[in-house]
């Protein structure tokens, strides 16, 4: 399946908590933290998400385990998050919550820049060049394709 979005570029070593700040945890609204994702980096940043692919620099997720920082994302309209390389605990949470990312080195793009991606072929298209990428296990798609660990779960009852 291709899927597609428009990209917001950021830079390496994006945190959890520039993602979402900790003083946003006390609620578990989660429209509360879509609201408030990127508000240390940029406070204008999460009205733009929806429907964006985040395209981002080496260690994306890096810093706390938390769980929110994916789910944030997610609940924000974050279609995927592209980046040479992960925090591996950001990186599970992210497919366990449904948020596809993507491995994917030498992506570089503009704000605002049309991208298309394919997991299933391992391919991410900006600037009319198509870059491969990581494959996600089969396990991995599985997750995501049914929205996330939990979804799977349900769906297996």
């Amino acid at each position: 399946m291709i899927e597609k979005g428009r990209a917001v570029c950021l830079g390496a070593d994006i945190d959890t908590d520039c993602i979402i700040a900790g003083r946003y945890l006390r609620t578990r609204d989660r429209s509360v933290w879509a609201s408030h994702v990127f508000e240390d980096l940029d406070p204008a940043l999460a009205s733009r998400l929806a429907g964006a692919v985040i395209v981002a620099g080496k260690n994306f997720g890096c810093g706390s385990s938390r769980e929110q920082a994916p789910v944030a994302l997610k609940e924000a309209g974050v279609v995927a998050v592209v980046a040479p390389s992960f925090a591996r605990i950001f990186f599970r949470n992210a497919i366990n919550v449904g948020l596809p990312v993507i491995e994917a080195d030498g992506v570089s793009c503009a704000d605002g820049e049309a991208i298309a991606f394919s997991l299933d072929e391992h391919w991410i298209e900006v600037g009319g060049r198509r870059i491969p990428v990581h494959p996600l296990s089969p396990r991995m798609q599985e997750i995501l394709a049914a929205g996330g660990l939990v979804a799977l779960w349900r769906q297996r009852q």
